[in-house]
């Protein structure tokens, strides 16, 4: 059941990264003081051009750890559950946690779209190999 020290990680991470988009975000919203109201009443408003982009990296970043990381939390589990979640599947878990840390990073402070690319295809090659496990395990 190794492979749950990464999930449990990656969970925390995705934490911090809540934390961090509230205590850039609440300040700058206070600093503009937007009209609250007539964004909820515009069709398909969002806080785009409302805030700095470097504020929003943040927000997207919180958002992206909700999407592709569902994947691994589902395989992860099932590794666990199949008694298969120890050495190298562990050892995957952990890489793509890594990555995904540093994707954060590189996300919320730089934003250069080609590294976050490079980033975001070879924790998708860890996700591919851990579903392969996965699939071993099981059938």
């Amino acid at each position: 059941m190794d492979i749950l020290g990464p999930v449990i990680a990656l969970a925390a991470w995705t934490m911090v990264m809540w934390l961090w988009m509230y205590a850039t975000r609440l300040p700058a919203l206070n600093a503009i003081k937007p009209d609250y109201d007539k964004i909820v009443r515009t069709p398909n408003a969002t806080l785009e051009g409302v805030l700095e982009p470097k504020i929003q990296w943040i927000a997207h970043n919180y958002n992206h750890l909700h999407e592709a990381p569902t994947i691994f939390y589902a395989v992860a589990i099932a590794l666990a559950l199949l008694d298969a979640g120890n050495g190298l599947a562990a050892t995957l878990g952990w890489a793509y946690v890594g990555l995904r840390v540093i994707h954060s990073l590189v996300q919320a402070t730089i934003n250069k779209i080609e590294l976050r690319f490079f980033l975001f295809a070879l924790s998708g090659l860890l996700q591919i190999a851990l579903i392969v496990l996965a699939a071993v395990a099981f059938f």
